[in-house]
């Protein structure tokens, strides 16, 4: 009666486990699914032309595709989660039958040990009988083969034990793998619903504003463009001289405030500007104004003191403006507390420009051109 119970048992533990893999395999499955029909969509929305309403439900289909992968992401960190517990108890367990087979083993060698030292034709002299001898042989050899198999056992358990141990660390550096990750799409899905709010707040719905702010943004690239092939030289600069001051020119169509647009391109590509500059302490006003730490290069700021960055390099809330350049903003938006003066971040020629922005604006650009196809420019200057 006793082991039909345990029979029972046992098949409603692998019944159940069974289940629950299969649930979570049918769960990640369908996050799946959904997953590539949203990207599909998403593919399919880049070729249709540029609304307010398109743009829009772009955002919100976005959304929807960061939430599906948050959640694909915590199934698998709740599966590793399980899989490393499952592991864990595997890993007690040979250990324990380890423990048991060793202390076996040492038994079984001092066994042995003591037997080596009585001759064999001792065991059958002193045996009573034919019979008698003959037991004694049978359990000689059977004595020595359960040595071999007890040694082998351990062997066998030794590999499975260390092979388990390297399992479960792989499994558990994917699992702060998974987390990282999940960290860094909680980060996303939150910056995508802060664009759509801001979108929403800056167009009021309104599709020729939207139109409007578009063109702006691509006139201030336009700008730039036109600057690097028509600007003026003024002459080599030193690192730390003074070459501009903080402006706002290029208002109202390409500015909206004084502040210092820094850019960096290589070969006239762009680049993030934090890579050049020195790590600083600032404002971090994209971000509700929390203290961050910018830069990882070694060239200096080109502004002093206590500065405030109100848009970095890269995907920003404001990113639905940038159409041309695939929703990313090109450089750090800036100004400083404590000085306008904009300085030199790194030795070159610096050259002046004055272009058309939004076809009522005016807008002034400082460039330095640093040698081997680098450029760094200052756009809004006075």
């Amino acid at each position: 009666m006793k082991k039909i119970v345990n029979v029972v048992l046992i098949f409603c533990l692998v019944f159940t486990s069974l289940t629950s893999s299969i649930h979570a395999q049918d769960s990640t499955g369908d996050l799946e699914k959904q997953i590539e029909e949203l990207k599909k969509k998403l593919e399919t929305a880049q070729t249709q032309e540029r609304t307010l309403s398109a743009e829009i439900s772009s955002m919100t289909d976005k959304i929807k595709l960061t939430t599906l992968e948050i959640s694909e992401t915590k199934v698998k960190i709740v599966n590793l989660t399980v899989e490393i517990a499952d592991l864990g108890t595997k890993i007690f367990n040979l250990d324990t039958t380890l423990s048991k087979l060793s202390q076996l083993l040492i038994q079984r060698v001092i066994a042995t040990y003591k037997q080596q030292r009585i001759p064999k034709i001792m065991l059958l002299l002193s045996a009573h009988g034919l019979t008698d001898a003959i037991y004694r042989l049978k359990y000689l050899q059977k004595a020595q083969e359960h040595d071999r198999q007890v040694l082998v056992e351990v062997q066998l358990a030794k590999v499975d034990f260390s092979e388990k141990k390297d399992l479960r660390e792989f499994k558990k550096h994917q699992l702060e793998e998974l987390k990282k990750q999940l960290e860094i799409q909680i980060t996303k899905l939150d910056q995508q619903r802060r664009s759509k709010e801001t979108l929403l707040n800056e167009t009021k719905n309104n599709e020729a504003t939207y139109q409007s702010l578009l063109q702006q943004a691509l006139a201030e690239k336009q700008a730039i463009d036109a600057a690097l092939i028509n600007g003026d030289r003024v002459g080599p600069v030193k690192a730390g001289d003074p070459i501009a001051l903080v402006g706002n020119t290029g208002a109202p169509a390409c500015s909206t405030g004084a502040h210092l647009h820094f850019e960096v391109r290589r070969n006239n590509q762009w680049i993030n500007p934090a890579d050049f500059i020195k790590s600083k302490s600032i404002t971090d006003n994209q971000n509700n104004g929390v203290i961050a730490t910018v830069g990882s290069g070694n060239w200096d700021w080109p502004l002093t003191g206590d500065v405030t960055i109100t848009q970095y390099y890269g995907v920003t809330p404001w990113s639905y403006r940038y159409q041309y350049s695939g929703g990313i903003h090109t450089g750090i938006d800036m100004y400083s507390n404590s000085s306008t003066v904009i300085r030199a971040p790194k030795d070159g020629v610096l050259y002046s420009a004055s272009q058309n922005c939004g076809g009522t604006s005016i807008i002034k650009i400082k460039y330095i051109d640093h040698g081997d196809g680098l450029v760094s420019l200052y756009l809004h200057v006075q």
